[in-house]
């Protein structure tokens, strides 16, 4: 395997100039994710999204992607990541997630959350708890990268959790095509953040490290298609899907959520991980 490049590691200065970039990235996706509803269309969230961004002085990342014209990615129930966002309306019961990129100064912010459509006639507890199990599992890897000591530990803590999760004859699939990454100057830079265990440690966890981790897991296989709008990636057994992304900065007195208002405190005091502000 090849070595890793020392420029993966950020300054101070540069991790503090990623602050920005991050808060506005998860303004823009929580206005989104408020503004979920029947009826609503996700080319509509997708305007939401850019007006928040604009508005702060940045601009959406996603449209520096070559042939994709939009702020966010809306996925619906069986589109894993990659939904182009368009007259689609949301209904009752539907899974959507929401994945939300901002650049201020140069620098980038990279988010995804999803949430179930309300429907209060409807038996909405698959999708819910696979939700609640893929969003724990970012929670819980980014633990596992306040005290890591390769990049490697973070797959495995995401693992670990969701195959801890499993019962009653339900097994999650852990997409293995689709993985996080580094993130700074560009979106996407090295290195590679896996969600399941691999054997190479990866590159070393220290002051300087900034990425985003984003498992991505279905109710069914991790098998997917590439739709025919050559973005848009489902499951090919149709299962339902769920997202969850937070860029996160390692520096010299702890880690710091970029894409959390609060840094991921409340998130990460249960698993016993108290988040450093940047300075």
């Amino acid at each position: 395997m090849r070595p890793f490049r020392r420029s993966i590691y950020k300054s101070p200065a540069q991790l503090r100039l990623m602050v920005e970039p991050g808060l506005v990235t998860a303004r823009a996706l929580r206005a989104a994710l408020d503004a979920v509803a029947p009826g609503v269309s996700t080319l509509e969230l997708d305007a939401i999204a850019e007006r928040s961004i604009r508005d702060a002085g940045g601009a959406p990342n996603f449209m520096k992607e070559p042939g994709y014209h939009h702020t966010l990615c809306v996925s619906v129930n069986d589109e894993v990541v990659h939904g182009v966002p368009g007259g689609r309306v949301l209904e009752a019961g539907d899974v959507v997630s929401i994945d939300c990129g901002a650049e201020v100064g140069g620098w980038n912010g990279d988010s995804a959350a999803t949430v179930v459509v309300p429907d209060p006639g409807g038996d909405l507890r698959a999708g819910q708890e696979l939700n609640r199990v893929t969003e724990q599992s970012l929670w819980h890897g980014i633990a596992a990268l306040s005290r890591a000591e390769h990049l490697n530990e973070v797959g495995a803590a995401i693992e670990s959790y969701v195959r801890s999760q499993e019962r009653d004859g339900v097994r999650y699939g852990i997409l293995e095509d689709y993985v996080g990454h580094g993130i700074g100057r560009s979106m996407h830079e090295d290195p590679p953040v896996f969600n399941y265990r691999v054997q190479q440690r990866g590159p070393e966890v220290k002051p300087g490290l900034v990425v985003a981790i984003e498992p991505m897991i279905t109710l069914g296989t991790i098998e997917t298609v590439i739709e025919d709008d050559a973005w848009t990636i489902t499951t090919e057994d149709g299962s339902l899907a769920a997202h969850w992304e937070h860029s996160v900065a390692v520096h010299e007195r702890g880690v710091w959520v970029l894409t959390a208002e609060d840094g991921g405190a409340a998130a990460l005091a249960p698993l016993g991980v108290r988040p450093v502000p940047l300075h």
